[in-house]
């Protein structure tokens, strides 16, 4: 599902879990994924995500996030300075 959009958006790094790859991964039960979001309150982050890893560094660990910031704006072929 991922690596079609990264093809598509000319992202040649990412999509696929392997070697040398940036490994942006998310680990949820579906069982237990929740939006919390309300138009009240935008800014609340959804329940059941425990584990989220951004270019291999895990940016939330255990549902709380470490302050670890290692991303980066990705841009694909249709972006201009």
């Amino acid at each position: 599902m991922t690596s079609l959009s990264a093809q598509a958006a000319g992202l040649k790094d990412r999509g696929l879990v392997k070697e040398g790859f940036a490994a942006d991964l998310v680990l949820f039960d579906p069982a237990t994924v929740n939006a919390l979001a309300t138009f009240e309150a935008p800014t609340r982050y959804s329940a059941g995500i425990p584990y989220v890893a951004v270019n291999g560094v895990l940016v939330v660990d255990g549902g709380t996030l470490t302050g670890a910031r290692p991303g980066k704006a990705l841009r694909g072929p249709g972006w201009r300075p």
